[in-house]
Order: structure tokens, then sequence, then C-alpha cells
């Protein structure tokens, strides 16, 4: 009998543990007042706990937050200032601001060349006395090495990072300043081998050699630059009132390109030569005369344009007044002088003036291996 009582009493414990861990559900027609909607609240639920500090209360749940209406504008102030984009930065280089430029020469896929530059934006004179200077004319979409003063209304200074690309292969890279070549200056070959590398400070090759008329150093006689004892860069020699006098360029020891005489000219150029395209090939041993000009920059001979216009008057000398009266045929004005022909063969045209010697490599050094005089 008494294994009979502790049987009944342990299955109705069991019988209230399983009913107590039974999930409650509600249907959803019911109302706030069941039995089976109170039973949901535990005694620790949070939604109806108010004794404990900060905890929400269901008595002010439904109630609109009381908002100013400047504290409204400030918010939409703060939620628009945060939407609004960032500024876009100036380009700035060397604190003045430059403006993006491109080129594209050359043919269509992979022979195509991409010239990447930037330009001053305000347009500022290159220094006169730096051995080049190059500008972008955005009418003929070219860049140009100058050979006087530049136009403010036309010609934009280079001014900022330089990349010339093939195929997305870099060929040169530098930076220019105020139409100066300035820091490093790279080329590279189409397979990303590095052929020369050159410092520059303000249009001055780092390790050139620079002259002077005076002791001071303020008047510059030649710049003759030099790169691991070779000539390397852009050559300048000057007259002693401050004028130029030669410009040119040396590459691997040999001069290459065009170099220019300017004579007693005031700053339009008088005789222009030509060079080799590399200075990998042997130098040829007399330049090639390819354009002449008249004392006021009139081209007078241009090989390529087959002109030759060296008998004829003076384009820019000064015309003589007619003192005759109209209707008067009197003596006739004297006529514009003729430039004197200079004696020579036929379809030879000897040279007027002739390169300045430069020695092959830096005073004092040993020359380099391999090194030929030009």
């Amino acid at each position: 009998m008494l294994l009979l009582r502790f049987r009944f009493w342990g299955m109705s414990l069991l019988a209230l543990l399983a009913v107590a861990c039974t999930r409650k559900t509600v249907s959803f027609n019911s109302r706030p007042g069941d039995g089976a909607v109170l039973a949901l609240a535990a005694p620790g639920d949070t939604l109806t706990t108010t004794d404990r500090k900060g905890a929400p209360k269901l008595s002010i749940a439904g109630r609109k937050a009381l908002v100013t209406k400047a504290e409204e504008k400030a918010a939409k102030d703060i939620e628009k200032a945060a939407q609004r984009k960032k500024p876009i930065k100036k380009k700035l280089f060397l604190g003045e601001r430059t403006k993006k430029g491109f080129i594209k020469s050359g043919g269509k896929g992979r022979n195509q060349i991409v010239e990447v530059f930037y330009y001053l934006k305000n347009f500022k004179q290159p220094d006169p006395m730096a051995p080049a200077a190059y500008y972008f004319s955005p009418k003929k979409h070219k860049l140009y090495k100058a050979t006087g003063e530049l136009d403010p209304t036309t010609d934009k200074v280079l001014h900022g990072p330089y990349k010339k690309m093939q195929n997305n292969k870099v060929l040169e890279s530098g930076y220019f300043a105020f139409g100066t070549r300035h820091l490093r200056w790279e080329k590279f070959d189409t397979k990303g081998t590095l052929l020369t590398k050159i410092h520059y400070e303000m249009g001055f090759p780092r390790d050139a050699n620079i002259s002077y008329y005076d002791a001071g150093n303020t008047m510059l006689r030649e710049v003759v630059p030099y790169v691991n004892g070779k000539l390397e860069g852009d050559y300048v020699k000057y007259r002693n009132d401050g004028r130029r006098e030669w410009t040119g360029k040396f590459e691997n020891g040999h001069r290459v390109g065009e170099w220019v005489n300017y004579g007693d000219y005031k700053k339009y150029p008088h005789y222009v030569y030509a060079y080799g395209e590399s200075g990998y090939e042997p130098e040829i041993e007399e330049p090639e005369l390819i354009r002449e000009y008249s004392h006021g920059g009139s081209v007078i001979y241009d090989k390529e344009k087959n002109l030759d216009k060296r008998g004829d008057a003076d384009p820019d000398a000064t015309p003589v007044k007619d003192a005759r009266r109209p209707g008067s045929h009197g003596v006739p004005a004297p006529r514009a002088p003729v430039r004197k022909v200079q004696p020579r063969r036929p379809g030879y045209h000897p040279p007027a003036a002739t390169p300045p010697a430069v020695s092959p490599t830096p005073a004092g050094s040993a020359p380099a291996a391999g090194a030929t005089t030009p």
C-alpha cells in the first residue's frame, strides 16, 4: 500500500514538470486580457520590469518624442554634410596649380604611343638660362622644345609628372618644373630594360660641367651634360651678352637630333643642322644643314620643303618709303638689299658655322670605356 502511494506522487510530479516545460502558444485572435497572453510574461521579462534603472516602460513606449525645429534642422544639416561628396583636391605641383593632358601618336593598338603630362594653369615664362624648355601646343596637339620665349596666349608650360607609354609599357618618365626637366628622368626599351637615368635640377643636369664668364658665376657660358662620365643630355652655349649661341643634345656620347646656331641674331635661330637620330650608331662627321633663317625669323632655306630663297631679297629688310608724288614717274625707290650667295657646288651647302668641340669626358676624369671624340 505504501509503495502504491509513492508511485502516485512520483507520477504527479513528472506530469507537473512536463506541463511546466511545454511551450505555450498564442493565437492571432487572442486579446490582451486572455490567460494565454498573461502566462507568457515571465517574472524576469525586461518589458514588464520597471524597477531596473534605465529600462523601457510600456507606459511611454507609444509617446512621440518632442523635437524643436532648430534641433530638427541641425540634424538634417548633419545628415546632408555626411552625404555630401568630398571636395576634389586641386592638382598642385611645387605649389602651382596644373591641368592634365595627353597625346596619342603613331599607329593603333600595340604601336600607339601615349604621352600623359601636366601643364601650368597660370602661364609663367621658363627660365631663359635653362638649357631647354618644353611646352604643349593645344592647337597642334603636340609637345615642343622651345627655341625662344613662349607665347602666353597659345603655349602651355609643362609642369608636373610626365610619362610616355607604348602597349602599356613605360618608355620614358620624369618631371617637368616650369617648362624644364626636373628630378629623375628614365628611359626604357620596349622590353622594360632601363637605358638611361639622368637627374636634373630645374633643367640643369646634376652632373653637368657648367662654366661662367664672370667670377661671380652670374653669366652662364656653357653647360656640358655628363652622366657616368659620358656625354648625355641637353647642351647649351651662351654669348657674353647672355644670348644663346648653340643648343643641341647628346646621347651615349654622340650628338643627335637638331643642333641650332643663333649667331648674332637677337632671338631667332640662324642655322639648323641635323645629326643622327640615335646615339647608339656612329656619329656622322659633317652635319647636314636643313634650315636657315633670316634676321627676322623668316625661313629662307628648308631642305625638306625644297625651299631656297637665299639669293633673293631679304624678306625682313625695312621697306624704304617712296618719296615720289602720287602719279609721279621719277626715280624708283631703291630695292631691298640682296643676300650674298655663297659659292658652292650644285647641291652642296657648306656649313657656315661649326658646332663647338666638347670633351667626351669631364675634366680631370679618365675617358669611359669605348668613348670616342664626337
